[in-house]
């Protein structure tokens, strides 16, 4: 394999909100030389935010929205992270983005243990075969027991577990972690910008004693003896092929086993994988270039009205200048700056490799799951939009600003965040969202971006569906019945705008050669 691709590690930072995974992220940039100073999510004593929370809403809330993407070298290696929003209401974003990465950190509170958006991330993590490797975060508050909470994450997550070091003590006792990896006993003292010190140390020699005192150095010979006997030996090959996930344990905001799980991570970690197309299985050391739009951003730098396209690139080299085929509208495009990312800081750069981010610059041609190929027809699938669960209307609150709303709703929506319909009995636009915090999300960055005002009124729906049948009459006759709630969305397509399960239940039953589809891709 190419030496360039080799070396690349492209992978998805996901968890529960709250768990510490872009406090992580930024102490990985830290070590990766990136930033000079770890900025923390929450903090009154640190002035600075974090790296990869650059939006003004992410800043207030002290939460992630969007997923972030970051590169680095480190050591030998290329990284590329993408740090995802953990808040249910943006899990689509995180999903999306699963299908970019070759392999994934999940981070656990240890008191609070599997919660449930780290399950569903999990199920999609084992839909698409994703290794994963599980970072218990939080050891210097007080906690669960490791072995409990090992036995939990192997219930939960339904994957095979091996710890490559362990804690001793926890909370205000917590003294350090054993590198079961290295063979090395690393110290704990709490300080949120410097790197802790490491020792070499055998784990039946007294030394150990010194360092941690005999009741702690019995305890933590006794639970590593119990972790070889309990556990199987740690093998890469399975760790690759999804069956089996290692776990550290650490403190993210301490800076505390962070560089281990990097260290670990670079070594073990699969380089860019095989992506699966609709015609055949695309590998990443193929000559030719081919990659894929996963995600579209409005207004990354807000002096300039301008959205990105992120394209994932699954073959060959991308080069600058470079004609290359745009599949869906048959056209060739040149790109005379791509960028690589830091957040929101971005540079040109003349190449990339199979396992590399490029964000594009959009001015409308690109919508998420485009292919950009140098001439084969080939299409990328697996990008899903879901069917909304919460919809209102929405309402230009200011009428000497419809342009702008117009506009702003026009890119919002290319990015994914939520969904358009035009109902056409009234003609009046609904939004569909997952989850309810997209709605302040929507009116806040149309607000603070395209100056633009919206109201929200309220729509009793319970469910948006596509409809399509090889029965034309039957289709016709449909939409005629169901003139009141029926939609179109960007696409032109037949939407029918369900106000309650009984309705749609009822409509399935009539109506038998219509299909009712609830993800947009059929």
């Amino acid at each position: 394999m190419n030496p360039e691709i080799e070396r690349r590690r492209t992978f998805a930072i996901i968890s529960h909100p709250d768990a510490g995974k872009t406090t992580l992220t930024e102490k990985f940039l830290l070590f990766g030389g990136q930033i000079q100073v770890a900025g923390a999510v929450k903090s009154n004593k640190i002035r600075k935010t974090a790296t990869s929370d650059w939006m003004e809403i992410e800043k207030q809330r002290g939460i992630s929205v969007s997923t972030s993407v970051m590169e680095f070298d480190y050591k030998d290696y290329k990284v590329n992270i993408l740090d995802t929003p953990g808040h249910q209401d943006f899990a689509e974003d995180t999903f999306r983005t699963l299908t970019a990465v070759d392999s994934c950190i999940i981070v656990v509170d240890g008191a609070k243990g599997v919660e449930t958006q780290t399950r569903k991330l999990m199920e999609v993590c084992r839909m698409r075969n994703t290794p994963v490797i599980i970072f218990v975060n939080k050891m210097d508050r007080e906690g669960r027991d490791p072995f409990d909470l090992l036995d939990e994450l192997e219930q939960e997550l339904q994957i095979g577990v091996r710890p490559l070091s362990w804690p001793i003590n926890q909370g205000v006792k917590f003294k350090g972690v054993y590198n079961i990896y290295e063979n090395e006993l690393n110290l704990f003292t709490p300080d949120k910008q410097r790197v802790t010190e490491k020792v070499s140390v055998d784990v039946n020699s007294g030394y150990l004693d010194e360092c941690i005192g005999a009741q702690d150095a019995k305890q933590l010979r006794d639970d590593l003896e119990l972790v070889a006997g309990v556990y199987p030996e740690f093998d890469v090959e399975t760790y690759r092929a999804a069956e089996v996930a290692p776990v550290f344990f650490g403190s993210a905001l301490n800076n505390f086993g962070v560089q281990e799980l990097l260290d670990c991570f670079v070594k073990i970690a699969p380089s860019p994988r095989p992506t699966k197309a609709e015609e055949r299985d695309v590998n990443p050391d193929e000559p030719k270039f081919s990659g894929f739009i996963f995600k579209i951003t409005a207004n990354i730098d807000p002096n300039h009205r301008s959205c990105i396209a992120f394209c994932k690139v699954c073959s060959g080299k991308f080069v600058r200048n470079q004609p290359y085929l745009h599949v869906r509208n048959g056209k060739t495009i040149r790109f005379s700056s791509p960028t690589q990312f830091m957040a929101q800081r971005k540079s040109t750069i003349d190449e990339a490799w199979a396992g590399d981010i490029v964000g594009l610059p959009d001015n409308g041609v690109f919508k998420i799951g485009d292919t950009l190929t140098e001439g084969e027809k080939i299409h990328f699938r697996g990008l899903p939009s879901f069917s909304p669960e919460l919809f209102k209307y929405i309402e230009n609150d200011d009428p000497m600003k419809a342009k702008q709303l117009e506009k702003g709703i026009n890119q919002l929506m290319d990015e994914g965040v939520a969904q358009l319909f035009v109902n056409q009995f009234n003609g009046r636009k609904i939004i569909g969202t997952v989850g309810q915090l997209q709605f302040e999300v929507i009116q806040y960055r149309l607000e603070n971006e395209y100056n633009a005002k919206c109201r929200w009124e309220p729509v009793h729906l319970y469910k948006a569906c596509w409809i399509e049948s090889g029965d034309e009459a039957e289709l016709e006759n449909f939409k005629k019945r169901k003139y009141q709630y029926m939609a179109k969305d960007r696409e032109g397509r037949d939407v029918f705008l369900a106000d309650s399960g009984y309705v749609l239940q009822m409509a399935q039953e009539d109506f038998k050669n219509i299909k009712f589809h609830f993800t947009s891709e059929f």
